[in-house]
């Protein structure tokens, strides 16, 4: 038995960056986003490539731990509650550099009120 995905809002890829750049900005680092690209699906969801400088790296890391992982996937659904994120991520290259990845798209509603 396979998993159907649910349906996703189409959203346009700018704003999509815009609010991913404000959420991949960590105060504690710098005034810059760790974002590197924004890559949109014919199916309405985007995967995000950003630089590990996000997260705080234990000594000799390459990637972050899942608690991590799970803290920035609540960070995001905070900001946006109708997000779904899938459970597969991690590093991926990007321009000759390490970057890591996170798909995610937004829940389409079953109907307007």
């Amino acid at each position: 038995m396979t998993r159907q995905l649910p349906r996703f809002v189409k959203r346009s890829p700018e704003q999509v960056e815009a609010w991913l750049r404000m959420a991949l900005t960590n105060p504690r680092t710098a005034d810059t986003s760790a974002l590197r690209a924004l890559i949109a699906h014919e199916d309405g969801h985007f995967r995000a490539i950003f630089s590990p400088a996000y997260f705080a790296l234990a000594d000799g890391a390459t990637e972050p731990s899942k608690s991590q992982w799970n803290t920035l996937k609540k960070h995001l659904k905070r900001i946006e509650p109708r997000l779904f994120i899938f459970k597969e991520h991690g590093v991926v290259e990007y321009e000759g550099e390490a970057c890591l990845y996170l798909d995610f798209g937004f829940f389409a509603s079953a109907r307007r009120l």
